[in-house]
């Protein structure tokens, strides 16, 4: 009885994306109000394809946003070595500028479809897949089971099911089993992911650790560096990086502190979605803080006490200046970002007690690294100072850091391995 009732939950879904249908313009120009959609590819969200389809064959790679997009690329470099074609679709506008930047000359970029049925059809459609990969924790129910049901084969790489995550599904069991059921084959970043995919219903899975490990470090321009460093001069400098809302107020409070025992201090905030760069202007400048906001090209010069990078893609550029990095997502209950970043640039890395996306890097992080509890900006400025006032602390850190997380690498060429079958015409044995 469970699976006809989960068939029934997800045509239902189905049905309910199609009525819905007449809202979707309305929404995306919401969206691009906000700066979170291009206005210009509005189709692309609706599966008409902006780019011609070169022939041969081609793989449909899907990330949604920034880490997955870095995570990833290198697998897409791997697959278009292998005389494949490749469509990247991501979510983001970050994530979209990141690809147009990185992608290889045999991987176009495109905006995800919408999780609509007549979306996804036309998608695919144009596209013709012989392989779908998803990236993480991806899982949407009509391009599942529009792909099971035209038999195009669907992987899930860098899989990662958060605890929170896994009590949701599990309160629909039935339906996710109808829904997990459909995935060929499931690559997790770790034992724990496993379990959880395995639990809901996934078949075929196989533990090939955490892509991120293996991406190169993030960029930076030379030109940019340069200048960075110049403007930048002796001044000591730490970096709050891709924060969220109700954190940047912790930063600059922590700013006030530091500044005391630290004359001349520069903070650099990098916040998640620089869409919000104009508002958190106005609550800084409400602080008396001076500043130099990036997007609009000010001076970082010696006045500025913090410098709002609210752009896009560069967060290479500000872990290459700052001994000391403090990670968002974790003083707010976000769940915390990816420190692997940081980590392999060598920044010394901080974070809120909010890690829960991350719960096993941290986790391994936090055992071999000097424990410190971080919960408001007080908490935030003793910790930075430390690090600043001790610079062997903050290296021998980041050097910890770097010992703790080396035995982690190895995922793409495991990755690559498992793809092997579909990549050759097969269907892997579970």
């Amino acid at each position: 009885m469970a699976e006809p009732f989960a068939d029934l939950v997800l045509a239902g879904y189905r049905l309910l994306g199609e009525a819905l249908r007449p809202l979707v313009p309305f929404a995306l120009a919401l969206r691009a109000r906000r700066g979170k959609e291009d206005r210009g590819r509005f189709g692309e969200r609706y599966g008409r394809a902006s780019l011609a389809r070169p022939a041969g064959r081609f793989v449909w790679v899907h990330a949604a946003s920034v880490g997955e997009t870095n995570a990833v690329l290198p697998l897409i470099a791997r697959l278009t070595g292998a005389d494949l074609q490749v469509v990247f679709t991501s979510t983001t506008l970050t994530s979209a500028a990141i690809a147009v930047r990185g992608l290889p000359s045999r991987a176009l970029h495109q905006f995800g479809p919408l999780d609509v049925a007549s979306f996804v059809d036309r998608f695919l459609a144009h596209w013709r897949p012989e392989l779908v990969i998803f990236v993480e924790s991806e899982l949407w129910p009509t391009i599942v089971t529009r792909l099971a049901a035209t038999g195009v084969p669907l992987a899930i790489v860098n899989a990662r099911l958060s605890q929170r995550s896994f009590r949701g599904w599990s309160r629909f069991a039935s339906v996710a089993r109808a829904l997990f059921s459909r995935i060929g084959l499931t690559l997790a970043q770790s034992d724990e992911d496993a379990a959880r995919f395995a639990s809901l219903g996934a078949g075929n899975v196989l533990i090939t650790g955490n892509l991120k490990f293996d991406a190169p470090p993030l960029a930076a321009a030379a030109g940019d560096l340069d200048r960075l460093i110049t403007d930048i001069g002796q001044r000591p400098v730490w970096v709050a990086a891709s924060t969220h809302e109700g954190e940047e107020e912790m930063v600059a409070e922590a700013h006030r502190i530091l500044r005391v025992n630290h004359p001349g201090i520069l903070t650099v905030i990098v916040p998640r979605h620089p869409e919000r760069g104009d508002a958190l202007r106005a609550m800084l400048a409400g602080r008396r803080l001076s500043l130099a906001q990036r997007s609009r090209g000010e001076p970082l010069v010696r006045e500025v006490d913090v410098y709002l990078a609210d752009t896009l893609g560069e967060l290479g550029l500000f872990y290459r200046v700052a001994p000391v990095a403090f990670l968002g997502g974790s003083l707010v209950a976000h769940g915390g970002q990816n420190p692997i970043e940081p980590t392999r640039l060598g920044t010394a890395v901080l974070h809120g007690p909010h890690v829960h996306n991350f719960a096993d890097i941290y986790s391994r992080l936090d055992a071999a690294l000097p424990s410190a509890v971080i919960a408001d900006g007080r908490g935030l400025a003793m910790e930075v100072g430390r690090l600043l006032a001790n610079p062997k602390a903050a290296a021998d850190r980041a050097a910890a850091a770097v010992a703790a997380l080396a035995p982690l690498s190895g995922a793409l060429d495991l990755t690559m391995r498992a793809l092997q079958p579909y990549l050759a015409g097969e269907s892997p044995s579970p």
